[in-house]
């Protein structure tokens, strides 16, 4: 029987999902890819599969009114699909926490570990483990690994992973994580075939989306990220600040009368390019606007992305390449033009043209600092990493591990 492997993002109103083929020598072969969105309101479940026409469905909200039972909807399909279930599902999980650096395969004790770290990803946490946690319920000899965002930083030296802060809160994992690893690790598989050139030396890769960050990366290892303890923090995101300075959540506690969950909710869902644009937290939306305000968001997001290349450049004594990756970096070209325009002083000669077109590479030959637009594939990323705990640990200690 072949094998074959689920992957599953799961948000608060959607799930993600892929599935890959284990053809031979081990080689990964996406077979089907879409999401069930509208979880709760507007049920929709669309799915692709190459050379085949789309498939979609739609259903009452009274049907699917919560993630688990979306993901019943998902594991009836691919019933249907395969006649089988997956061989095992690779979830994407944001916070790995201080204890668990590697992929690991889910158990109970894991489980309850992993949603201890809720508090530090209150957006994304509790909806990665939803659909571990459905799955272990009804399915729960089906292995599920989780693959985690903060893994790909753990190798961090302490300077860059600490806070100034008294040694007990460090010991309770008061830390930088940083995240998007997934997404950083896949740049770093990548650059060897598609920019040779810098692939083995100081690179700093521009993950940016409604979800943003910056890591520098030496000879494809991280050094450095501007996303720490939590994900509020380095770079202006859709609907979060990114960096704050601690006194304004004083501020607005001793003066605004806010409590913990109302600052939580305004610095993850009404701040960043919402907040400074009062109108969108969408990018698009944004450079299609001539509101002033929108302008300045977008600007300001350029800005600090100029800033923190800066940084991250000094972390590493020096940059020889600069990578956009993600859904803003992969296709908005004139937020990578603005970008630029901050990184001439590091050497970059921009190609504008090769910008517009859609050029793999956008500096122009002979540029001291080569710039690259590398699209990102967490989902292969999650595959790769599910398949390889699959081989290490064999059928076995798998058994054991789930008994």
């Amino acid at each position: 029987m072949s094998e074959s492997i689920l992957v599953v993002n799961a948000g608060s109103s959607s799930i993600k999902f892929q599935l890959f083929n284990v053809c031979s020598a081990d080689k990964l072969e996406r077979r089907l890819k879409g999401q069930i969105e509208g979880i709760g309101v507007h049920p929709r479940f669309v799915a692709a599969e190459e050379g085949q026409p789309k498939i979609e469905e739609k259903w009452r909200a009274a049907e699917v009114g919560n993630v688990p039972a979306a993901l019943d909807k998902l594991v009836t399909f691919l019933r249907a699909k395969l006649g089988t279930l997956p061989t095992a599902v690779g979830h994407r999980v944001v916070h790995g926490g201080p204890d668990y650096g590697e992929p690991t395969i889910v158990d109970d004790a894991v489980l309850k570990r992993l949603e201890a770290f809720s508090p530090l990803a209150p957006l994304h946490q509790p909806n990665n483990l939803a659909p571990i946690r459905a799955v272990r319920e009804t399915q729960p000899n089906l292995v599920q690994v989780a693959c985690f965002d903060t893994a790909f930083h753990r190798g961090h030296p302490d300077l860059a992973d600490r806070y100034a802060l008294p040694e007990t809160l460090y010991a309770e994992g008061v830390r930088r994580y940083g995240f998007h690893g997934l997404s950083y690790e896949y740049i770093a598989s990548r650059l060897p075939d598609v920019a040779a050139e810098i692939a083995g030396g100081r690179v700093v890769v521009a993950h940016l989306g409604s979800g943003a960050s910056m890591c520098a990366m030496s000879a494809g290892k991280s050094v450095e990220c501007t996303l720490g303890f939590t994900a509020l923090d380095g770079l202006p995101m859709g609907t979060r600040p990114g960096q704050l300075d601690p006194g304004v959540v004083l501020y607005l506690m001793s003066e605004k009368g806010m409590g913990a969950e109302e600052i939580q909710r305004f610095l993850y869902n009404e701040c960043g390019l919402k907040g400074l644009s009062g109108i969108s937290n969408d990018v698009r939306e944004l450079l299609a606007s001539s509101s002033p305000r929108a302008k300045f968001a977008l600007e300001y997001f350029a800005y600090r992305i100029g800033l923190y290349a800066g940084m991250l450049a000094a972390a590493m004594g020096g940059i020889d390449g600069f990578v956009f990756t993600a859904g803003v970096g992969e296709n908005a070209p004139a937020i990578r033009d603005a970008v630029a325009r901050r990184l001439t002083w590091l050497g970059l000669d921009f190609d504008h043209t090769a910008n517009k077109s859609g050029g793999a590479r956008i500096s122009q030959k002979g540029s001291r600092l080569a710039c690259y637009v590398i699209p990102t594939d967490e989902e292969l990323m999650i595959a790769r990493h599910t398949l390889r705990v699959l081989r290490t640990h064999g059928s076995a200690a798998l058994e054991e591990k789930l008994a």
